[in-house]
């Protein structure tokens, strides 16, 4: 298991200081942002209500590799929070061009295991004004569970939802309403892990071994062996063959494996969120993307060159999931924590508002 702050633990502040965030958050404004910044990525959602969800007015992704060397040395290097800070920094910029109602930040897996995490964030919240909190590993599950929770479906009794990220990869065992229950019924996490296992963990320990038969199959198995206790306390093999459950995953590795099995020219995310593929086809893709080799990884679209030696790290996790868990069914998500947080800002924003009209 990962390390993480304790659940109780309190956060300190979401947002910059009142000083710094003054051109970053204008009481009023209609719209929310939230960033992740993760072992792997730093990204931004910037959003306005509409209806149940949202509308994405403005984003930003960029690959920082913060995690980069951590698994040997405990810490963050000086060359990966340079990284950071640069993306953090163009966050912070945007933010001043499009003031927002509310902002979160949060950090994952890098800041939780490096000694010297809260020291980074320090820096990050000096030279940019931005505040990043590091949430637990389940909150991460919680999190994604939200942003994915529109993707379930009538006759669905639980999912299990897996987001392979840089550094871990958390899975999340979850209780969906049952029909006729209250409107406002949400799904339940009744179960969660968190794998120190990503696809920057395990490139930097076995990313040449993915490149073979041999090798795949061994860091496939090595993940599946993590999943099978997570397994048998919560019967999910069980569960799996009375029916009902469905398989979502969320993170670059299963909308790529969706993007090669489209056979899409580029990635288009409206053509692949919330897509449900059946597994063979995905494992198929899986096989086409293992026969392309590092060359072939790079010149392919949906790939390209920063993400070679991340892919075939990630379908292993991948293939463990489908090895313990062999569902027909994949839900492909294109969301993450970020739509986790500008959910949760607009529910909390919609509550204070009806609760203010009462009070007046």
């Amino acid at each position: 298991m990962a390390t993480a702050m304790p659940d109780d633990a309190a956060p300190h502040s979401l947002l910059p200081t009142r000083q710094d965030a003054g051109r970053m958050v204008v009481p009023g404004g209609s719209a929310f942002a939230a960033l992740d910044l993760g072992t792997n990525n730093c990204r931004l959602l910037v959003g306005t209500p509409a209806g149940n969800g949202f509308k994405v007015v403005d984003s930003f992704s960029r690959i920082v590799r913060l995690g980069e060397g951590l698994a040997a040395t405990g810490r963050l290097s000086e060359a990966a929070m340079d990284r950071a800070i640069g993306a953090l920094g163009a966050c912070a910029e945007k933010l001043t061009r499009r003031p927002v109602r509310q902002f979160h930040a949060v950090a994952t897996e890098a800041c939780r295991r490096a000694s010297n995490g809260a020291a980074f964030l320090a820096r990050v919240a000096a030279e940019t004004g931005l505040k990043p909190r590091i949430i637990s590993a389940r909150e991460e599950a919680e999190l994604a569970m939200e942003s994915c929770a529109p993707l379930l479906e009538p006759g669905d009794r639980r999912a299990l939802l897996f987001d392979i990220g840089g550094g871990s990869t958390e899975i999340a065992w979850i209780r969906v309403p049952p029909p006729g229950a209250a409107r406002d019924a949400v799904p339940e996490l009744i179960g969660y892990i968190s794998l120190p296992l990503g696809v920057v963990t395990l490139a930097e320990r076995a990313g040449a071994d993915c490149f073979t038969q041999n090798g795949f199959a061994a860091v496939a198995e090595e993940v599946a062996g993590h999943l099978r206790g997570f397994d048998a306390v919560h019967c999910i093999g069980q569960e799996i063959r009375a029916g009902g459950v469905r398989l979502i995953g969320t993170s670059g590795t299963v909308t790529t494996l969706a993007g090669v099995a489209l056979a899409l020219p580029r990635y288009r995310r409206p053509l692949v969120d919330g897509r449900t593929l059946d597994t063979d086809v995905a494992d198929q893709a899986l096989g086409d993307l293992f026969a392309l080799g590092r060359a072939g990884l790079a010149a392919h679209p949906c790939v390209g060159p920063e993400r070679v030696e991340f892919v075939l790290p990630g379908c292993a996790i991948y293939a463990a999931i489908r090895q313990v868990w062999p569902l027909p069914c994949l839900t492909v998500a294109d969301r993450g924590l970020r739509e986790g947080m500008l959910l949760r800002m607009m529910r909390a924003d919609r509550a204070g508002f009806w609760h203010r009209r009462r009070a007046n």
